[in-house]
């Protein structure tokens, strides 16, 4: 007869200490979301995403990327990227819309999302994708920045350039963030004026951003880029509206939220379509 004792210290141990998670099935699906506690990469269906054409106001960066992660995909040398400047102007839409492509060119690539809160455990994750050769992933960390007192960058320094393993050669990291450095200004100015050698500092916190061999800037759209975004999800989605009217009115939105950018573009849109009874 089992004691019941030992069955509960049984049981606390292996919460304590859980067994290893199974070997992902990477055939299941082209995108993955990679969770914790416990370790999974849970498989994403549908990809929220628009197409690359209608990425609109940033010919030059998309044409970088799109080349990259097709040389990444072919298994020629590539590079890890980050997507810095303005918001709303498609960061992360550039990147999904980049992974589209790939795959409908019939080349192979997976696409696996981190949060930055996970980071600490992406050695975990690199195992998983080392374990698959055969493939080639993407690792996406949307909005990535780092504030006062956070050491997560130092786990994404090892991914990037560093570490005896390294960086798997079946990965590649891209990143978006507002900020070029990953850190705030006064972030490193404080680093500047309170440490005992300034420069060694400084240089440790920005050197992260300097692992990323492609550094893609985006900046805020022109009004006629603005209106061009409007008239190409119009098009897409097959409204037909009156073409001053929707000048006009797209000019008022975005004087009501005080800027112009991809995100309230579409945002524009949504509510016109909605208007007009057109599910999107």
């Amino acid at each position: 007869m089992t004691d019941p004792i030992l069955t509960r210290i049984a049981e606390a141990l292996e919460r304590l200490s859980p067994p290893p998670a199974a070997a992902p099935d990477f055939a299941a699906a082209d995108a993955f979301v990679w969770h914790t506690e416990p370790d999974r990469l849970e498989p994403v269906t549908k990809v929220s995403r628009v197409p690359l054409a209608l990425l609109q106001g940033i010919g030059r960066v998309q044409g970088i990327l799109l080349e990259n992660t097709l040389q990444f995909a072919r298994g020629f040398g590539a590079n890890n990227a980050l997507l810095w400047g303005a918001r709303g102007m498609g960061k992360s839409s550039l990147v999904k819309a980049v992974h589209a492509e790939v795959l409908a060119r019939g080349l192979p690539c997976t696409l696996v999302e981190i949060q930055r809160e996970d980071l600490p455990s992406v050695g975990r994750l690199l195992n998983h994708l080392r374990a698959a050769p055969e493939r080639r992933f993407v690792l996406f960390c949307d909005d990535l920045s780092f504030s006062h007192d956070d050491t997560h960058y130092k786990s994404l320094k090892a991914v990037l350039d560093g570490g005896i393993e390294g960086r798997p050669s079946n990965v590649i990291l891209y990143a978006t963030s507002n900020r070029r450095h990953l850190m705030p200004r006064d972030m490193i100015e404080n680093e500047r004026s309170t440490a005992i050698s300034p420069s060694e500092a400084v240089e440790e916190k920005v050197s992260l951003s300097d692992r990323f061999g492609l550094w893609l800037g985006f900046h805020p759209c022109t009004q006629d880029e603005y209106l061009a975004m409007i008239d190409g999800y119009v098009g897409e989605y097959g409204l037909s509206v009156d073409p001053e009217q929707l000048r006009a009115e797209a000019i008022e939105w975005q004087a009501t939220r005080g800027g112009r950018s991809g995100r309230v573009a579409w945002q524009f849109f949504c509510d016109l379509a909605g208007r007009m009874g057109k599910a999107i």
